[in-house]
């Protein structure tokens, strides 16, 4: 059953207060989305603690009506910098 966009969105910005969520449906199915997330609390974490704080909300989710979803997290400074390339 394809997912919500806006439901996994809400989930993220609940979850990361103040973050940029940005979600995209990378096949159309609404099963296998992208994740962009931008939060200042990520500073000082390890790629790998950004993402636990990410799909940490999203576990349930993950169990059953989402199959995929890529993540791609960033602080700020890090996606000012992405940006300009």
């Amino acid at each position: 059953m394809p997912m919500d966009l806006t439901v996994v969105k809400n989930m993220i910005e609940q979850a990361l207060p103040g973050s940029q969520v940005t979600i995209n449906d990378l096949v159309g199915d609404g099963d296998h989305l992208q994740a962009i997330v931008v939060s200042d609390l990520f500073k000082g974490k390890m790629l790998i603690a950004q993402h636990q704080m990410v799909l940490n909300p999203l576990r349930e989710k993950l169990k059953g009506e989402l199959h995929a979803l890529t993540l791609k997290t960033y602080t700020t400074e890090e996606f000012e910098k992405f940006k300009k390339g």
